[in-house]
């Protein structure tokens, strides 16, 4: 457990209990992938297998990195102590990270013994990453992951089928997107366009969302902007998600042979990643190649643990023939 060397300091900059423990949580001491996954684990109420998947790695690795961040504190006896406002920006970037997840956990879940859709997940996000964007106004990365949050919150109940089944974003009903959070989240990303700051990885997403969001049908999807805007957020983060996405949108622009090529290259590093498997699968499709493009999606319905992703999976593997 953390330390209170001051228990009357209790309050801090943060009225709101749940945000107040994610602040104190996310202590510099440690670092940032170890706080943000001690705080999923203590404060958001995600299982250890759940912050496995989202970290990408196995039970056990994150049980032990868990397990030896707690350790860490109690033999630093590191203060379990709401930060000040002057200490607020030193914590802010681990606290994104880990409503991030959260949201991302809530929009799909990635364990089969719960909803395909956790809406109070999402729901908690959005409202924490609204106290934040209060307390500070002027952080761009606050105001991105918002915007973030609300444009892709906007599509959820164009998302789910009536029969259970997961509803990828160009087979979705626009119309029943809710335009009240769209408009909320552009005017977000406007004005951190209009304040001339260089983007944050945040910002970024939410530009790209936005621009799902601004076409009327997927045909009239901007992909040269995407890439355009993935390029950006590559320089930032190579993440091999953020370039396995970026590919997606390549496809669109060169064509599903030079995608491959790129996605192929990501098999050492996305080998345990359901979704590397299903973006191949789809990929392999468009270029008739149905026996490899079989295989990627049993590959993909034998990872996935979202009821409703591996319906729609199942699905597509079986319109092969």
């Amino acid at each position: 457990m953390l330390y209170d060397h001051d228990p009357a300091a209790r309050v801090g900059a943060v009225d709101d209990e749940r945000l107040r423990l994610i602040f104190t949580c996310c202590h510099p001491a440690l670092a940032m992938e170890t706080r943000v996954a001690l705080t999923l684990r203590m404060v958001g109420g995600l299982t250890v297998p759940e912050i496995a998947r989202a970290f990408l790695v196995q039970e056990p690795t994150m049980g032990q990195r868990i397990t030896r961040a707690k350790a860490k504190i109690k033999a630093a006896r590191i203060p379990y102590r709401v930060p000040s406002a002057q200490e607020l920006p030193v914590r802010v970037s681990g606290v994104l990270a880990v409503l991030f997840l959260v949201f991302n956990e809530g929009y799909l879940a990635t364990g089969p013994d719960t909803d395909p859709v956790r809406s109070e997940l999402t729901a908690e996000a959005i409202r924490l990453t609204r106290l934040i964007r209060a307390l500070r106004p002027e952080d761009g990365e606050v105001a991105g992951l918002l915007a973030l949050m609300l444009l892709t919150e906007a599509r959820s109940t164009a998302r789910m089928a009536a029969t259970g089944e997961l509803v990828p974003l160009d087979e979705q009903d626009r119309g029943t997107w809710d335009a009240a959070l769209i408009a909320e989240g552009h005017r977000l990303i406007r004005e951190r366009l209009a304040s001339g700051v260089v983007p944050g990885r945040y910002q970024i997403l939410a530009a790209i969302s936005a621009v799902h969001t601004s076409a009327r049908d997927a045909g009239d999807t901007d992909w040269s902007q995407v890439v355009a805007l993935y390029d950006q957020l590559v320089r930032l983060d190579r993440s091999p998600i953020i370039v396995l996405n970026r590919a997606v949108a390549v496809a669109e622009i060169d064509g599903p042979e030079v995608a491959l090529a790129v996605v192929d290259r990501l098999g050492d590093t996305l080998a345990g990643y359901h979704a590397y498997h299903a973006t191949r699968a789809e990929m392999l499709r468009r270029l008739g190649r149905s026996d490899r493009a079989g295989a990627a999606y049993d590959k993909a319905i034998e990872m996935a643990g979202n009821a409703a992703e591996i319906a729609y999976l199942t699905r597509r593997r079986a319109e092969l023939g």
